[in-house]
């Protein structure tokens, strides 16, 4: 009996890079049209060589950038910078296809609705708002709850505790299948693998399902707890 649906944030709520990726190209524009003397490209892969070194929630990027370029922060780029980035990221940041439908459906059927993420607190939050749907969960779990990330147990044991249900009542949503499918799994919780957000071209996930949209899962939940639809 499924009583819970516990979601990963990033790639599985919302098309996280595709988020990343549209800011910081909109960051270079107005960084390069504040005075930034650089090739466009050059610009870019700089700035996600400074993401692969620091995690891309680094959030003294542009920071880093200046220092390293220019050997001082400009105030005038690195505002534009900032600026052109939180606009595109509000604009960009938009849940994936049936998210919405999919988490009311699911709460229809009385299920708890939960997420772990490797995100830092305020940085889920802020998502979790800007998408509308931080009064959906009953819970959320992020980095500083544990200080462990996934696969580690704790965080998954964690929002297990909180929403008060034993492992097998649970379904684990993701993208991840090293992360978020080995850690759930190895607890005995069931697990769905957001394919729609893969990033890797995964080819065999090792969840007990794929999921093509995350719709599915309403029917997935319907056929675990008897329910299916004729």
């Amino acid at each position: 009996m499924i009583k819970a649906v516990i979601f990963d944030l990033d790639n599985t709520l919302v098309d996280f890079m595709k988020m990343k990726e549209q800011s910081v190209v909109a960051a270079i524009d107005a960084m390069i049209d504040a005075g930034l003397q650089m090739d466009k490209e050059e610009a870019k892969r700089k700035l996600y060589a400074i993401y692969d070194k620091e995690g891309i929630e680094f959030q003294k990027v542009f920071d880093a950038f200046f220092q390293e370029e220019l050997g001082r922060v400009d105030p005038k780029m690195h505002a534009a910078g900032i600026v052109a980035y939180r606009k595109a990221r509000e604009a960009a940041l938009v849940p994936y296809p049936h998210v919405n439908l999919t988490l009311m459906e699911l709460t229809r059927r009385g299920l708890k609705l939960a997420v772990v993420s490797d995100a830092p607190r305020l940085q889920a939050w802020l998502r979790l708002c800007y998408l509308g749907l931080q009064h959906m969960f009953d819970c959320v779990v992020t980095y500083e709850d544990t200080g462990e990330k996934k696969p580690s147990a704790a965080p998954f044991r964690e929002v297990l505790s909180l929403l008060g249900i034993q492992a097998q009542e649970s379904l684990m949503v993701g993208d991840w299948p090293e992360r978020d499918i080995t850690g759930a799994a190895i607890l005995g919780m069931k697990t769905a693998f957001a394919r729609y957000g893969d990033t890797f071209g995964t080819k065999d996930s090792r969840a007990d399902y794929d999921l093509g949209d995350i719709l599915e899962l309403v029917a997935i939940v319907d056929r675990e707890n008897g329910k299916e639809r004729s």
